[in-house]
Order: structure tokens, then C-alpha cells, then sequence
């Protein structure tokens, strides 16, 4: 099992396909990740006719710690997240059922700074020669004959909200793209950050420092006592 940096610090939630918007009729697979234990948690959900219920209860099925929808409809669009038997819950994703002609694929889980990120743009009645329109909060950013936009290192300046249209067709609903800061780029620290941390953490330095100098001068000097009482012993034999 792979996970990625925000599974590694949260149990999350994951959705197969990786994407948020669905047509009518699609099947999906959630599943509840966790490093510790995918056993005890519950996947529950909250839609505006259903209200909030368990996966098995009302609505799809569980088989292996997944929960399985054979068949959505616009009755499934709503709110998702895992919940343990304590309370804990993990990230909410928010799934759209349309019947729209068009619909966004865009990744559901928050992706790293600096990874790629392909965005793709769906018509459920495929035909030749159109052209895919992608935007970004209500923005025109790019176009495409294959349906397809990449975003090659993606930067939190892209985390927005996204749709798509197709010439000839529809658009799709929007879906929020969320970007967060990478574990690597997280280590290093900024110029003022680590002026700040040098600043602060010097006084501990310099006292752990003198602290073990003084310890170790100490110790020399009662090694050298302790030599010295010897050879006076020494001494204080050979004239007796």
C-alpha cells in the first residue's frame, strides 16, 4: 500500500477512481487508509436526501475494508469520510453525481508541491475533432485537442477551484484542486527561519558547550589530584 504524504500523517480516504465528479451510472470503491488500522473505521457520507449514513446502510455495499457503489446517481452527490468507532475522522471528499455530458477529473487527496498533475477533461459521448477549454476560478488557463491539461510542478499558486467545457458540448461542474507543501521542501527551513532558529537556539548552545568544558576541567583537575596524592604516598614510603 502506497500513501502518500497527507495518508502518512491522517487516516484518509481514498476513492478509486482518483476523482471526484462521476456520470450516472459509474461505479466507485472508497476505502479507509491508515498506517495503524484500516479495521475499525467506518465510511459514512452525508447527501442532501439521504442524510448521514453508513456505508451497507441505505446506500452500496462493504467487501474488505472498501466500501463499493455499483451504480451513482445525482442522489450520491454529497459529503465522504472515514470514522472510527472512537470518533476520529478523516478528510472529507466531496463527490458529484451529474448528468452533465461533461465532467473533470482532477485528484481527490491534496497532491505534494513540485509533482505533476494531469487534469482531464471527459465527454460521455465521445466524438473527433473537439477542443477542450480548462479553466481556473472562473479563468480561461488552457486549451487542448486531447482532453488533457498537465500541470508539471505544481505550486500552492495553483490550488483553486477547476472546470472544464468541451466546443459543441457542455461544461463540467467545478472541483477544488488542493496542494500541499511536500515533506522534503517541509525539512528545509527559510533564510529568516533559520536566522530565528540561530538566534534562538544559540544561549542553549553555548551554555550546553561551557557546561562541558567545565565538566571536563573538573575532571582533569581530579585526575591530577588523585596522581598527585599517589606519588606523595610514593614518596612518603621510600623515607620511612
Amino acid at each position: 500500500m502506497q500513501f502518500t504524504p497527507f495518508c502518512l500523517m491522517l487516516p484518509c480516504l481514498r476513492v478509486s477512481p482518483d476523482q471526484s465528479q462521476f456520470f450516472r451510472y459509474d461505479s466507485i470503491s472508497l476505502r479507509c487508509d491508515s498506517e495503524l488500522n484500516t479495521t475499525h473505521w467506518k465510511i459514512k457520507r452525508n447527501t442532501t436526501e439521504g442524510g448521514v449514513r453508513s456505508c451497507s446502510f441505505g446506500w452500496g455495499f462493504t467487501s474488505d475494508s472498501t466500501c463499493q457503489i455499483g451504480k451513482t446517481y445525482p442522489t450520491d452527490t454529497g459529503m465522504y469520510w472515514c470514522q472510527s468507532g472512537d470518533g476520529k475522522t478523516s478528510n472529507v471528499v466531496n463527490i458529484t453525481i451529474t448528468d452533465r455530458d461533461v465532467i473533470l477529473q482532477s485528484p481527490v487527496l491534496p497532491v505534494p508541491t513540485g509533482s505533476a498533475v494531469v487534469l482531464r477533461c471527459k465527454n460521455e459521448t465521445q466524438s473527433s475533432d473537439q477542443k477542450f477549454n480548462f479553466y481556473k476560478d472562473g479563468r480561461s488557463i488552457s486549451s487542448s485537442s486531447t482532453g488533457e491539461m498537465t500541470i508539471h510542478r505544481v505550486s500552492k499558486s495553483d490550488e483553486g477551484l477547476y472546470m472544464c467545457s468541451i466546443s459543441g458540448g457542455g461544461q463540467s461542474a467545478s472541483s477544488w484542486l488542493f496542494v500541499e507543501a511536500s515533506p522534503t521542501a517541509s525539512r528545509w527551513c527559510s533564510f529568516p527561519r533559520l536566522l530565528y532558529c540561530l538566534v534562538v537556539g544559540a544561549p542553549y548552545l553555548l551554555s550546553t558547550i561551557l557546561l562541558g568544558l567545565i565538566y571536563r576541567d573538573r575532571k582533569r583537575a581530579a585526575q591530577n589530584a588523585a596522581d598527585r596524592r599517589r606519588i606523595n604516598g610514593v614518596v612518603m614510603e621510600k623515607v620511612i
